[in-house]
């Protein structure tokens, strides 16, 4: 495939987007001395990348509802996980400097009196393990689950029903204190990364920058498979999976496959996530939170790639001022605008924006000149 064929204008505008994001941010943080109007606080270098990462998730759940018809309610355990597993290198990182000054257990398997490290805790102090598997550990349950649902042909409503099941069955998990995960109150209280405060100004420049280069690198790898022959089959998997089979191909490894993709893409989303926020805890898994991604999905525009990231970026915005100027609204806010956009724009906002484009355009194109009558024989 040619770089042409995966930076088409509308990767261009994106990729072009983000990266004045990457710039403006830090500058108008950084260089803008604080009180002028330009200036951005250090609180909210934090909640915009957060949104970032939600846009990323947002993106993973568009690779395979938008492109292949896998409408996933459980993508935020695959979030989760990756979270989990950041947040398991960040309590490492916490040695003495816990409250129980334990150099090896976290306060609270000190609290709950254990006495050695779980062995799934071993090698977390390493960052390069614990990156690995902020990839492996979403990638391994998203194949485990793909190979049994898949290729028993669920599909639809059922495999929704049972993603759902599976990430509601994950928090009921980890909110046992003999988990080994933190319980209800999961992991925090980090204070570096890398050697670095995990509250300093500058790591959090640093963080929110690699999260939208996390973003920019997953749309291309999203754009790409999209663009591939391997992405035209999931289409023809989404539009009509019964013909594809009959065609030859199996589909079930063509599912299993991008399944596992946007999964590791999820995780990757959960990974920046945790330390940008402070915490993980089981309540990422709730079930209400995937079935909000979709959302997301939806308002921005499914199969569109660049909608969903607009989506997450616009509904969490609206979320932050709801959730502090109204907070008892935002449920009423949220379900109205899903209602709205599936009635009058099924498309999403991106859909809508290009269709009205297309329709402007047809209506400003010149007319061609009609063809003269000739005249009849004599």
């Amino acid at each position: 495939m040619t770089t042409q064929s995966v930076l088409d204008r509308q990767s261009i505008i994106v990729l072009l987007l983000l990266a004045a994001a990457a710039v403006l941010v830090p500058v108008l943080n950084g260089a803008v001395v604080p009180g002028s109007p330009l200036h951005l606080s250090d609180h909210l270098v934090p909640l915009l990348g957060k949104y970032v990462c939600f846009a990323l998730l947002a993106l993973s759940v568009d690779l395979i509802w938008g492109f292949c018809g896998i409408l996933s309610l459980g993508h935020g355990a695959f979030f989760a996980l990756g979270g989990y597993a950041m947040g398991m290198y960040l309590m490492r990182q916490i040695g003495p400097r816990g409250v129980y000054a334990d150099p090896v257990l976290p306060d609270f398997m000190v609290f709950l009196n254990w006495k050695e490290l779980p062995w799934f805790w071993q090698g977390f102090d390493w960052f390069p393990f614990a990156a690995l598997m902020v990839l492996l550990v979403p990638g391994i349950l998203a194949f485990v689950f793909g190979w049994f649902a898949f290729r028993s042909r669920v599909t639809g409503v059922y495999l929704s029903i049972i993603t759902q099941a599976m990430t509601f069955a994950l928090m009921l998990s980890f909110f046992r204190n003999d988990m080994g995960f933190g319980g209800n109150n999961g992991l925090t209280d980090f204070k570096d990364i890398l050697g670095f405060p995990i509250q300093a100004a500058s790591t959090r420049i640093v963080l929110f920058v690699l999260s939208v280069a996390a973003l920019a690198a997953g749309y291309l790898i999203c754009r790409w498979v999209v663009n591939s022959k391997f992405g035209k089959v999931l289409v023809a998997v989404r539009d009509a999976e019964s013909r594809t089979r009959f065609l030859g191909y199996r589909v079930e490894h063509y599912k299993i496959a991008v399944f596992t993709l946007s999964a590791m893409l999820a995780g990757v989303a959960g990974a920046l996530y945790v330390p940008q926020v402070g915490i993980i805890n089981p309540s990422e898994f709730a079930p209400a939170n995937s079935i909000e991604v979709v959302i997301w999905v939806a308002v921005g525009g499914r199969g569109t790639l660049a909608g969903p990231i607009l989506g997450a970026l616009l509904v969490n915005a609206g979320k932050t001022w709801f959730t502090g100027m109204l907070p008892e609204f935002w449920l009423f806010a949220l379900g109205s605008l899903f209602v709205f956009v599936t009635l009058l724009m099924p498309r999403g906002i991106l859909g809508a924006a290009k269709d009205l484009y297309a329709h402007a355009e047809q209506r400003l194109k010149p007319r061609p000149l009609s063809e003269p009558v000739s005249q009849a024989a004599e």
